[in-house]
């Protein structure tokens, strides 16, 4: 029994083995599957280098559509300003605002001078302009605005605040006028309009006091002056007879006022209006002026 059982377990054993080493072999591919996918693959990277190429054809031809608009557009007549733009200020190729002072036509004269700019509105240089608008003495500053579609230009001024009018009689033009900052401007931008309420100054700039040589600190001293007779006497100034620098007189509605010399205390002798107006109107006589030129006196003379 033992030796069966025995001769079993080899035969197994050896069975056992022959399993052990049996290699399975890999199944040879169908030449047919191999050679429809390298054509499979073959027809997708010609697709995909076809289209690489007519990507790569409407980047050029858009690229080409751009330059070419781009140099229409450049050349578009909305982009440059007429021939004739210079010659007339009608608001189409050339607007000038807040000139109030300055005549457009002063203006316009110094565009003549300039050459119409032969580039596109945004690349016209106007600093040349600029320099000599600045040149006219009542400009103080001055901004030039550029548009496109249609080609134009605006003229921005921001010009000085006059305060002073000068003439040598109540019945003459003025002559000159003085700013808010002591600039003195002659007849060449006169008459002011209405709009502008300055303290007119009667002088005939002679040497004994020639306005022409007036600082701002004059101003400032004559606007003071105008200030205390208006606040003092509830009045409107008309004028300042300056002609005799030495003894001046301010004109209100109901009286002239004798104010003397110009000192340190002109505006002590102001103060002594109120107490002298009431009874100034209340005379029948016609007067000639209110005399403050004196220290502690006052005293009418009538005509």
């Amino acid at each position: 029994m033992d030796e069966e059982l025995n001769g079993q377990n080899e035969q197994n054993i050896e069975i056992s083995e022959e399993d052990d080493i049996v290699v399975e072999e890999e199944p040879v591919p169908d030449g047919k599957f191999f050679v429809k996918k390298k054509r499979r693959e073959r027809k997708i990277r010609k697709g995909r280098l076809k289209q690489e190429r007519l990507r790569a054809f409407f980047r050029f031809v858009i690229c080409i559509v751009i330059i070419i608009g781009l140099y229409y557009l450049i050349k578009a007549d909305g982009w440059y300003l007429k021939p004739n733009a210079f010659n007339k200020t009608d608001g189409n190729t050339v607007e000038i605002i807040n000139n109030n002072i300055v005549p457009s036509k002063k203006i316009l004269l110094i565009l003549k001078e300039s050459n119409v700019p032969n580039v596109p509105i945004f690349m016209a240089r106007t600093n040349s302009i600029k320099k000599e608008i600045l040149k006219l003495a009542p400009v103080e500053d001055v901004y030039i605005r550029r548009y496109a579609f249609p080609a134009r230009m605006q003229i921005i001024l921001r010009e000085r605040t006059p305060v002073i009018t000068i003439a040598p009689d109540i019945k003459a033009n003025p002559v000159a006028f003085f700013t808010t900052d002591g600039k003195l401007i002659g007849r060449e931008f006169l008459p002011l309009k209405p709009d502008y309420k300055t303290i007119l100054v009667l002088t005939y700039g002679n040497k004994g006091d020639d306005y022409r040589k007036w600082d701002l600190k004059k101003i400032k001293e004559i606007q003071k002056i105008v200030r205390y007779v208006e606040a003092y006497s509830k009045e409107d100034v008309e004028y300042i007879d300056m002609r005799n620098p030495q003894d001046i007189y301010v004109k209100i509605k109901t009286v002239n006022i004798r104010a003397g010399k110009i000192d340190e205390n002109i505006f002590k002798r102001l103060e002594r209006i109120p107490s002298i107006l009431p009874e100034v109107k209340e005379v029948k006589t016609k007067i000639k002026y209110l005399d403050l030129s004196w220290e502690k006196v006052n005293y009418l003379k009538f005509e």
